[in-house]
């Protein structure tokens, strides 16, 4: 009975660890990201800190965790959609969390951040 109790903790703990990802904000790919760069004009900040290489196009660099200090330099407009990426993916949801919080509403965060970006063959500049 206790080999039972323990697998079913396990498995609790295990399911309680996995990510999930907030409904405020949409993971897209390196691919969609670039298709859209390609076919319109979108607000897209990197919010990295430290400073790194940016993706072609980019419109600002906001560290993550300064959000609210930059809130001039944002849409008035909260439906803007806003792309957002960082390294690696975590800073861009944090920095996904606090526009949400300021209100805003069509947020993206590129999944994988530069790393992905790279690895789907695109420069940075």
């Amino acid at each position: 009975m206790n080999k039972y109790f323990s697998i079913l903790a396990l498995f609790l703990v295990a399911a309680g660890c996995q990510f999930q990802q907030p409904d405020y904000v949409r993971m897209i790919s390196a691919t969609e990201l670039h298709n859209i760069l390609q076919d319109r004009d979108v607000l897209l900040i990197d919010v990295h800190t430290p400073e790194q290489k940016h993706i072609k196009g980019t419109d600002f660099v906001i560290p993550y965790n300064q959000i609210e200090a930059h809130q001039d330099r944002l849409p008035a407009d909260k439906n803007t959609p806003i792309y957002l990426y960082c390294e690696g993916g975590p800073m861009g949801n944090a920095a996904a969390r606090s526009l949400h919080a300021l209100g805003y509403e069509n947020l993206f965060n590129l999944d994988g951040g530069t790393h992905a970006w790279k690895q789907a063959g695109f420069e940075l500049e």
